[in-house]
């Protein structure tokens, strides 16, 4: 029995998500199921097709919803779950009692380990510190922002990792570890250290980039990192060099997208008065209230900017 996996693909709490149900699943679904993952990027136009659902049971976590009559299985906490109106209706027509959303959960990680918890009587304490670390950084629930731009927690060090590491082997292989040892066995071992190490000198060198660019102003701290071919960064260095600001709005471009971050500091001395998904969809995009992006074609960067200029409009408060 085959059981295609797709999950938000180069996310703590998407590989999170995939390992927590890989365990619930094989516990109280099918004990001997052949898994296999497929990670999932938002990038602009369509992001799914048949062909995707190739198991006996498909299963989606931590992603937008597809209207897929091969869709069995399918978490999500994301605001923006629903690509179409139509979509949503098709989810609340489902009576599988296998489609889940709530977009209260501040991880997909501890929404599926509820519910597998509450309806199937499935709970595993191993997976205890990789549901805490997801809620963590999934929820911007860190201590300060030092904690999270520093990188001393083990799982920390495993998130840049996943965040950065393109090789998708290895990523599946990170699944299937963290099925199966604890959180920090897997963020301490050679082959993700070896390759933390040189994440966290480019990181380094990107804390000193944004130091440089960014531009603080009326509550929100923007910056362009395009020219400098750097397609990711930490998303809390704006509020670790700007504990001032209430928003950063920062665009990248990678291989597949050009895109617009739009974030909130959870220690902003001001509260946030905008919804972040809310803004985000207006541009295609989506997220959270306190978090969200947009994505263009890599080669749309003026699109992006322009986009850009007018979500910093929005954000920055009448003078």
């Amino acid at each position: 029995m085959n059981l295609r996996l797709l999950y938000h693909g180069h996310c703590f709490d998407g590989v999170a998500s995939a390992a927590v149900f890989t365990r619930f699943y094989r516990a109280r679904i099918h004990r001997a199921a052949d898994v296999s993952y497929t990670g999932l990027l938002h990038r602009p136009g369509a992001l799914f097709d048949e062909a995707m659902f190739d198991g006996d049971e498909n299963a989606i976590v931590d992603f937008k919803y597809a209207p897929s009559n091969k869709l069995t299985w399918w978490f999500d906490h994301h605001q923006s779950a629903f690509l179409t109106p139509e979509d949503e209706a098709h989810f609340r027509a489902d009576r599988s009692g296998k489609k889940f959303w709530d977009a209260e959960s501040k991880s997909c990680t501890e929404f599926i380990a509820r519910i597998a918890r509450e309806r199937f009587d499935f709970n595993d304490e191993q997976l205890q510190p990789l549901i805490h670390w997801a809620h963590v950084i999934d929820g911007a629930l860190y201590e300060s922002p030092a904690q999270v731009v520093e990188l001393r927690a083990p799982a920390l060090q495993l998130m840049q990792v996943i965040e950065n590491v393109p090789d998708e082997e290895f990523i599946e292989w990170l699944i299937r570890e963290l099925t199966a040892r604890p959180l920090d066995d897997v963020a301490l071992s050679a082959e993700v250290q070896t390759r933390f190490q040189p994440i966290l000198a480019r990181h380094r060198e990107t804390l000193e980039l944004i130091r440089r660019k960014a531009i603080y102003a009326r509550g929100v701290v923007q910056f362009d990192l395009v020219a400098e071919n750097v397609a990711a960064f930490n998303k809390f260095i704006p509020y670790y060099l700007h504990p001032e600001t209430t928003y950063s709005v920062a665009i990248t471009r990678g291989a597949q997208r050009t895109k617009i971050s739009v974030g909130s500091n959870p220690w902003s001395p001001r509260p946030r008065t905008h919804n972040i998904a809310t803004i985000c969809e207006r541009y295609g995009g989506g997220g959270h209230a306190v978090v969200g992006a947009v994505s263009f074609a890599p080669e749309e960067v003026e699109q992006a900017r322009a986009a850009a200029r007018e979500i910093v409009a929005e954000l920055s408060p009448p003078d």
